[in-house]
């Protein structure tokens, strides 16, 4: 399924991207409709027995995409095991204290009642042990930005699911600093700090915020046995060493990482690279929701607790929270889920830094209708979704 891009000018490949190029896919429009990862949307999740019993159980765990790069798994995770490990798995879960901003009087006034908002990020501190969960060294001054910045929101029905991801050059605000790439404000202030900046940026309030290392990927790869990603073609990857060959490929841990972090010779530099992210978390959803895994005992035990002391919350999100969301989504399915991108007007130059420019006017109507809780009329007005199917 393709689609077309969001208006604004194609961002060209730069043979000298270094560490701190853009990382984010372009925007692309796809109707609401059929899992883009090409899976059937109405795969059971559950061994349940026949009738509606088992077609109602079949869909809730389908969550697990909505939720992106680790509350989804989380979610699904501690939802399906009610019964079996609960306090366990929630104790594995580190919890970040003093995350949120303190001052209310310049923090977006409350979001429309139901609804909620997560920031999820990611680790590019490229450390060889984890800094997230477990690994509980979530920030040090001057030494991680953030490699992947997505925004969650959840409509108060809970039957549908959205995931802007922000391009980590993208040129804004930071309080306090002035004009920077999103991404400096978690090197210079923590999360705290980046929350506020997207709070300035959006006009949106951050309920949750949520944090995994490329670890973690590695981690949980492995316990589920590794994933499939589909590469649209054959590409080089000269700053690793590692050929990829166009098709289906299943990927180990190691692999994993070596497929998320490419960023040279891909056909839009780190805008491909983003794609690359996303279409392996959803890679990743997918093999931890099917049947296979969920049958048996030990890989899915392996694959929870790899998740669970992988990622890092704020303090404010209990177990019990965990579970409400859970359950509030059980009827979401693939064709629920909307990946967007940030409406931006390509790339170009601040100094000596290769920058993303965002489109102030596209992105006002996207934060509204976040804020509004009208993202369903905007897809269908703008339309929404970035092709995961197949990737550079």
């Amino acid at each position: 399924m393709t689609a077309p891009d969001h208006p604004g000018p194609r961002p060209p490949q730069r043979a000298d991207q270094g560490p701190q190029a853009p990382a984010a896919a372009q925007a692309t429009e796809a109707p609401a409709g059929p899992d883009n990862s090409g899976g059937d949307a109405g795969d059971a999740f559950w061994a349940a027995a026949d009738g509606a019993e088992r077609k109602r159980k079949r869909r809730w765990p389908r969550v697990l995409i909505a939720i992106g790069v680790f509350v989804a798994l989380l979610v699904a995770g501690v939802g399906g095991l009610l019964w079996q490990r609960q306090s366990s798995y929630n104790g594995n879960i580190d919890r970040i204290k003093g995350v949120m901003p303190t001052d209310q009087a310049n923090r977006p006034g409350p979001n429309v009642e139901g609804t909620e908002n997560w920031l999820l990020v990611g680790s590019d501190s490229r450390a060889d042990a984890p800094t997230t969960g477990e690994g509980n060294q979530v920030w040090k001054p001057g030494q991680q930005r953030t490699d992947t910045i997505m925004l969650l929101h959840l409509p108060a029905d809970r039957k549908k699911a959205y995931i802007i991801s922000f391009p980590r050059d993208s040129w804004v605000e930071i309080p306090g600093y002035g004009n920077q790439k999103i991404n400096a404000a978690f090197s210079f202030g923590g999360p705290k700090l980046l929350i506020e900046t997207m709070e300035n940026l959006t006009g949106i309030r951050i309920d949750h915020y949520g944090a995994i290392d490329f670890e973690g990927f590695k981690a949980m790869t492995d316990a589920l046995g590794g994933v499939t990603v589909n590469i649209k073609q054959s590409v080089y990857d000269p700053a690793r060493k590692k050929q990829w060959t166009a098709g289906k490929q299943k990927l180990n841990g190691e692999e994993a990482l070596l497929f998320v972090r490419q960023r040279y010779n891909l056909p839009n530099g780190d805008f491909d690279r983003i794609k690359r992210q996303q279409a392996f978390l959803s890679a990743l959803a997918k093999q931890a929701a099917a049947r296979g895994t969920l049958t048996n005992p030990l890989k899915l035990d392996r694959f929870l607790s790899a998740l669970s002391k992988s990622i890092s919350v704020d303090e404010g999100v209990s177990a019990g929270d965990l579970r409400s969301l859970a359950l509030s989504m059980r009827s979401v399915r693939v064709s629920d889920v909307t990946f967007m991108t940030l409406p931006h007007k390509g790339t170009g130059m601040r100094g000596k830094q290769s920058v993303v420019f965002v489109d102030g006017a596209k992105a006002k109507q996207l934060f509204d209708a976040v804020k509004t809780a009208q993202m369903q009329d905007y897809v269908k007005q703008h339309g929404g979704g970035d092709n995961l199917g197949t990737v550079s």
